[in-house]
């Protein structure tokens, strides 16, 4: 499931914070909380592609719901982590930053996309992508 790739997010958001603390060039509180922001709302579709297929298959909305938030749970213990490291791998920041990018692009296009697609509405579901994605674009942009 997406699980494993919470861990690049909340490194990423742990560097962005840690960068702070060891004031890196750079680094801005607004930078490392607009960072934490975008992460958090690409964070609600992979909480419903482990929450939605548990609910289709007969699970209450309550736990649904828990077990799509708890699938989240090694984000915060990564960033703890990555805020640790990030003096220690502060070369590498460039390309495990990267990374991290790479790998929540990956969940879209590895879980999200063919988990619509499994719809009868398969048009409005790519519409809605579309919409999704120029939100991101807006945000991107407004946010810095």
């Amino acid at each position: 499931m997406c699980t494993n790739f919470y861990i690049p997010e909340g490194l990423a958001i742990g560097v962005a914070f840690g960068s702070l603390m060891y004031h890196l060039d750079g680094a801005t509180l607004s930078a490392a909380w607009m960072l934490a922001l975008g992460i958090g709302i690409q964070n609600f579709p992979e909480g419903m592609s482990i929450s939605l297929p548990l609910r289709r298959e007969g699970f209450s909305r309550k736990k649904a719901f828990l077990f799509g938030s708890l699938s989240g749970i090694v984000e915060p213990i990564a960033g703890v982590i990555g805020a640790i490291l990030v003096i220690k791998v502060r070369v590498l920041l460039p390309y495990l930053l990267a990374f991290a990018a790479g790998a929540m692009i990956y969940v879209v296009v590895e879980e999200l996309i063919p988990e619509s697609q499994t719809n009868k509405k398969k048009d409005l579901m790519a519409f809605f992508t579309l919409i999704g994605f120029t939100i991101m674009m807006i945000l991107d942009i407004a946010l810095g």
